[in-house]
């Protein structure tokens, strides 16, 4: 039994995340206590049993300690089953974080799967459906996955409602992932959207962007989601360079000034235009996971978050593979061997 303590690394939900998808990759039962002890409110949260339960049901795992606030998990899987799949988080939780949890599981599954997640599509502290479209699953289908991903609907905080589906082919091996450099900048394009929000948000949204980006007016789109999938606003700005593509994005919330979430995106990207990194830390993120099922492989990021280092203890434990960080230049280089 793997014994693994939440309140490694950055404490936070990831490292129950990464331990639920390598316990079935691996099969191999763990244990977690103090789960998610470094946030305003540990343990279990609804998306977080979403996703412990998502986990369960595709290898008819026995777990203990499945309940909302538990700060404690027992989790032993059993034969992993490609199938049709649903998950209902129940509030505005995150559906992309649920995803990410079954998504390298069901990747090894022995037939094709599909499933549907609703909640939240669209939430701060979590990459955004068009994060994971654009950016993530480009460079996956670069290691050999065959994964399709499509937005039913959107769902913001608080509302939820959100709805996305997937495809997730078998893959008997993913290839090994080498990203030295990003090539040259092919297109930037930003895109505000607002259900239940006055128009002149994303407007003004987007005329920030354009200022401090230089983007075209044919650069600049405003999404006028239906009333319904409201309230809610978030801006993306997608940066496609010839190896990688990267979306930055702001998050609505109520009481900052729309200059103010605009201003958030726009950081993000023009720190990263600045540096010489192939990848933006959040993508650094998700990227350990695949390539230590994988081949292996090498990228450069401008720095690396505690996520990073919290993925790389927990992917040693499971599985025995090496996660390096050195310094390259003014970037870092991470490699899994």
């Amino acid at each position: 039994m793997i014994e693994i303590d939440g309140s490694e690394g950055e404490g936070g939900g990831q490292i129950l995340r990464s331990s639920l998808s390598l316990a079935i990759c691996t099969q191999q039962p763990f244990r977690i206590v103090n789960i998610r002890a470094n946030r305003e409110q540990p343990g279990l949260r609804r998306q977080h049993l979403t996703a412990v339960n998502a986990a369960a049901r595709i290898c008819n795992a026995e777990v203990d300690g499945a309940a909302l606030a538990s700060r404690a998990l027992t989790f032993r899987p059993r034969r992993l089953m490609a199938g049709d799949y649903s998950f209902d988080i129940g509030t505005a939780g995150s559906c992309t974080l649920v995803f990410q949890t079954v998504l390298p599981a069901l990747l090894t599954a022995a037939g094709e799967s599909h499933v549907r997640i609703m909640g939240g599509t669209h939430n701060n502290g979590s990459p955004p459906f068009d994060f994971l479209a654009r950016s993530f699953l480009p460079l996956l289908a670069r290691m050999g996955a065959d994964v399709e991903l499509t937005l039913e609907r959107y769902g913001f905080y608080p509302r939820g409602g959100g709805e996305i589906r997937a495809r997730i082919a078998s893959a008997k091996q993913l290839g090994a992932m080498d990203l030295a450099a990003r090539g040259a900048l092919l297109r930037g394009f930003a895109e505000a959207y607002v259900a239940a929000i006055p128009l002149h948000v994303a407007q003004r949204e987007l005329e920030v962007i354009r200022h401090r980006l230089g983007f075209m007016p044919s650069d600049l789109l405003l999404q006028a989601l239906p009333n319904d999938a409201g309230p809610g606003n978030a801006v993306t700005i997608t940066l496609e360079h010839e190896c990688v593509t990267e979306v930055f994005t702001g998050f609505g919330e109520k009481g900052v000034p729309a200059e103010v979430i605009a201003e958030r995106a726009v950081e993000g990207a023009r720190v990263y235009l600045a540096g010489g990194a192939s990848v933006d830390e959040h993508l650094a993120d998700q990227l350990l996971l695949p390539m230590a099922l994988g081949s292996g492989g090498s990228f450069t990021a401008r720095t690396v978050t505690p996520h990073v280092h919290s993925n790389a203890v927990v992917i040693e434990r499971f599985t025995g593979r090496k996660v390096t960080i050195v310094p390259a230049g003014d970037c870092v280089q991470v490699r899994v061997a």
